[in-house]
C-alpha cells in the first residue's frame, strides 16, 4: 500500500473512531447521537401513494418522504428511510432500527403505549370504504357482515369489526389488498379516505365509488421512542412540525403531490399562521 493510500486509510479511521466515541458519550441522547452520526433514520412504507412509496429508481418518495427530508437538512444531516409497515413500525421505532416514524401512523390511546406521537399531529384521516359502483348501499348497516380487505396492522380493522359488524381480512400490504378485491375475496377495501380519494382520481378505480360517510377522523402523528418524548429529539421535531404547519409548507407539500388541501391543514395553519401578517 502507497503512503497516500495509508494516510487516507489512518484519516478514515480516525474519523470513523471520532463519531463512534461521540456516540457513545451521548448516553440515551437520540439527538446527539443523531447528529454525531450524520444520519437520521426514517421509518416510512413504500407502498402508499402519493404520501410514501418506491420511485421507479428504488428510491423512496411522496409528501411524508418531503418531511423527513426538511426535518433532516433542518438538522444538518442526512436522511435515510428504512421501509416499515403498519405491522411492524411500531416495534422498529421501539427497538432501535429508526429515530422517528412518518408512516401515515394514525394517533390512537393503545399506540401510545408503546411510542411516543409528536404534537402537533401532520395529519388526519378517517376511514370508508372502495366499493363497486354495483354495490349501491348508502348505509354502512346494509353491509353488516360481508367481507372487506384491509392492510394488517391498520388501526381501523379493530372499530370495523366490532362497531360495524364487517368481516376483515387483513393482508401483507396495499397490493394484497387490491388483488384480494379484484379476485372476488372481499366485497370491498377498507381504507382511509385520503387513500381512497386518490384511487378515484385515477381511471383505474373508474368503476368503484365510496358512497358511505367516513368514520373516525383520527389524526396522524410522527412518532418516537417514548423516552425521547420530552428529550432533545422530541422536542426538535415538534418545533419543525409546528412550523411547517406555521409557514404553509405542509400544503405546499401536498398540493405537489396532487392532494387537494386538507381541511385538517388548513386549519392547523391557519391556528397557528403569524397573527402580524
Amino acid at each position: 500500500m502507497s503512503l497516500k493510500a495509508l494516510v487516507l486509510t489512518a484519516a478514515l479511521a480516525a474519523i470513523g473512531f471520532s463519531a463512534s466515541a461521540q456516540a457513545q458519550s451521548c448516553g440515551d441522547d437520540t439527538l446527539c447521537k443523531v447528529k454525531a452520526a450524520g444520519v437520521l433514520k426514517i421509518g416510512t412504507k413504500d407502498d402508499y401513494v402519493p404520501w410514501s412509496y418506491r420511485a421507479p429508481d428504488g428510491g423512496f418518495k411522496g409528501m411524508e418522504v418531503d418531511i423527513g427530508t426538511k426535518i433532516a437538512e433542518t438538522l444538518g444531516v442526512k436522511a435515510e428511510f428504512v421501509k416499515v409497515t403498519s405491522a411492524n413500525r411500531f416495534e422498529f421505532l421501539a427497538q432501535g432500527q429508526i429515530d422517528l416514524m412518518i408512516a401515515s401512523a394514525s394517533d390512537t390511546a393503545e399506540r401510545r403505549k408503546v411510542v411516543s406521537f409528536v404534537h402537533p399531529n401532520y395529519y388526519s384521516s378517517g376511514y370508508t370504504l372502495l366499493l363497486p359502483k354495483a354495490v349501491t348501499a348508502t348505509e354502512w348497516s346494509q353491509l353488516s357482515g360481508q367481507t372487506v380487505c384491509a392492510v394488517q396492522g391498520a388501526w381501523y380493522n379493530k372499530p370495523a369489526q366490532e362497531e360495524l359488524g364487517l368481516k376483515v381480512q387483513a393482508f401483507a400490504g396495499t397490493a394484497e389488498t387490491e388483488a384480494a378485491m379484484t379476485q372476488g375475496r372481499c366485497i370491498a377495501l377498507l381504507e382511509d379516505d385520503n387513500q381512497i380519494n386518490v384511487r378515484l382520481s385515477n381511471p383505474k378505480w373508474a368503476d368503484y365509488h365510496k358512497p358511505l360517510p367516513s368514520q373516525a377522523d383520527t389524526p396522524w402523528g410522527m412518532a418516537v421512542r417514548q423516552s425521547d418524548h420530552t428529550a432533545p429529539f422530541g422536542l426538535a421535531i415538534a418545533g419543525m412540525i409546528a412550523e411547517m404547519h406555521r409557514d404553509g409548507s405542509l400544503l405546499e407539500m401536498e398540493k405537489a403531490h396532487g392532494i387537494a388541501n386538507s381541511a385538517f391543514l388548513i386549519k392547523m395553519h391557519d391556528a397557528l399562521k403569524d397573527h402580524i401578517n
